[in-house]
């Protein structure tokens, strides 16, 4: 059985370890000569490599381990770039959320000016990516998960449109996971045949049937209806107020149009006052900082207790279920499974009322050759309108960050559904170049 070589991008991310516990917890269908980690944080990716190398020595001494910060090395010789970076790291994702609350707007990483200033630190790290792939493993496939994946996969399309990139995101896999609790089915969402449309982040299920084709969504969207997608909250202890907060507000969101179901991140757009209101309680405490006083901290102790006693026994690195996903993903290509999977692809008439040249997220067939779009068809005039606002954001973004123009930047954040006004987007945006100096190209 074939046997593949990867290199994870982002090599020094909290969520790395529990990537590498997910691989190697499916090294029976997707089997890995060697892993290499590239960052171009040398110290923070070498804490997180000295656990892992560690880790793999103990539970899978036959796969190659390295870790490097230099393009070739780590680039040359591999089927997989697992991408998942954080340009500016946790610091800067705390600006993306401070900055617009100072003008009654919310703050968050992947959606509204704080999505917006992230996805124009990540453009020129992602393609410059590409370019290493490219130039070292011209046959290998980029599996792209690094937010905010919508701006991400618009630039890609535009910058580097022949390049064998596929854009995933797992946010749905993580609410079919809560669809399959609600039912109770034995595989979790892998008993489940779902149709589901949108852009990433922003998105909805309209048919969800099991292998039998019978229809499940009427008891789900019961269960929505009444507690949104909390369930079994005594089993999700470790889940924080956030995300439960988010998980609930989905039976509001569900309300507005309940012939779907609807991806959670929509709350953002559809309930902009009241995320501003629930965030402002603690405008000095945000998500990045929860983020920073939990996860970051929690990974990078457990990685220095592998460490200090040079074993992985009882380690606290877990494997991180979402990325089995990839895993999914990097075994359809590899052994031309034809599955069927969410991505985030180029609509070119998928759906039919809809831009073609939209990166819209939805099923696809995917195998060796890359991937073949699953036909949407028609989509409601809400939803519709919805997305092209969205879509139109997205691509001003790429837009900007192509021509170096302040002024299709402006008009993104304008645009938003996440933003008052046309006066309030520039005070935000004027904030965000200061804040983002070093990252963003200068705009004129």
């Amino acid at each position: 059985m074939k046997k593949s070589s990867i290199v994870i991008a982002g090599g020094g991310s909290t969520f790395t370890p529990g990537i590498v516990m997910m691989l190697l917890e499916h090294l029976n269908r997707f089997p890995i000569r060697e892993i290499k980690f590239y960052d171009n944080d040398a110290s923070r990716q070498e804490k997180i490599a000295k656990a892992c190398a560690i880790l793999l020595k103990e539970r899978a001494p036959e796969i190659q381990f390295s870790y490097t910060i230099d393009p070739k090395e780590a680039f040359t010789n591999i089927d997989f770039v697992m991408a998942h970076i954080r340009v500016g790291k946790y610091a800067m994702r705390e600006k993306d959320e401070k900055i617009p609350m100072k003008y009654g707007v919310f703050g968050q990483e992947t959606c509204g000016p704080g999505g917006i200033a992230y996805g124009m630190r990540s453009i020129g790290a992602i393609i410059e990516i590409i370019d290493f792939m490219e130039k070292y493993s011209p046959n290998a496939w980029m599996l792209n998960y690094s937010n905010p994946a919508a701006i991400v996969a618009e630039a890609t399309r535009c910058i580097r449109p022949n390049t064998k990139i596929i854009n995933i995101c797992d946010m749905p896999v993580g609410i079919e996971d809560r669809m399959a609790e609600i039912l109770n089915l034995p595989n979790g969402r892998k008993d489940m045949d779902i149709r589901y449309y949108g852009l990433n982040h922003f998105g909805w299920w309209t048919d969800i049937r099991d292998k039998q084709g019978n229809d499940l969504m009427p008891k789900i969207k019961e269960h929505v209806a009444k507690y949104g997608y909390i369930v079994n909250p005594q089993q999700h202890g470790e889940t924080e107020a956030s995300w439960n907060d988010t998980y609930a507000k989905a039976k509001d969101v569900y309300a507005i149009d309940p012939d779907t179901l609807p991806n959670t991140y929509l709350k953002y757009y559809l309930f902009p006052d009241y995320v501003f209101a629930h965030d402002n309680q603690h405008p000095e405490h945000t998500r990045a900082n929860e983020v920073m006083e939990h996860r970051e901290k929690n990974v990078f102790a457990a990685a220095k207790q592998i460490v200090d006693k040079n074993t992985s026994n009882g380690c606290d690195f877990h494997s991180d279920e979402h990325a089995s996903y990839i895993v999914d993903l990097a075994e359809a290509i590899t052994f031309n499974k034809k599955a069927r999977m969410l991505l985030i692809v180029e609509n070119n008439g998928a759906i039919s009322n809809f831009d073609p040249t939209a990166m819209v997220e939805i099923p696809c067939i995917v195998g060796a050759n890359g991937y073949e779009r699953v036909c949407v068809g028609k989509i409601p005039q809400f939803q519709k309108g919805l997305m092209e606002q969205q879509v139109s954001v997205e691509k001003l973004v790429v837009d900007a960050w192509i021509s170096n123009s302040y002024q299709k930047l402006w008009q993104a954040i304008s645009l938003s559904k996440t933003v008052p006004s046309v006066s309030i987007a520039k005070k935000i945006l004027d904030d965000l170049i200061t804040a983002n100096k070093d990252y963003w190209p200068t705009l004129k």
